[in-house]
C-alpha cells in the first residue's frame, strides 16, 4: 500500500469531507480529510489505482490538488 498526503484547496466544511472521502472510496482508495491543514491523506494500491487517478478524483469533486 502507498500512503500519500496531498494539499487540497477549497475544502471548508463537512460536506467537503464527505464529498472527497466518498469519491475516493468509490475508486478503492482510503482517504482521510484534515480541514485544518487542508490536506487529504490517502492509502491505495498503486497496482490498482494511480496517484494521478486519485488527484483527478479529488479535482472532479471541485477542489484543487496542489
Amino acid at each position: 500500500m502507498t500512503n500519500v498526503t496531498l494539499q487540497v484547496e477549497g475544502m471548508s466544511c463537512g460536506h467537503c469531507v464527505n464529498s472527497i472521502e466518498g469519491a475516493l472510496q468509490k475508486i478503492g482508495v482510503e482517504g482521510k480529510v484534515d480541514l485544518g491543514s487542508k490536506a487529504v491523506t490517502v492509502s491505495f494500491d498503486e497496482q490498482k489505482v494511480s496517484l494521478n487517478k486519485v488527484k483527478e478524483t479529488i479535482e472532479d469533486q471541485g477542489y484543487d490538488v496542489l
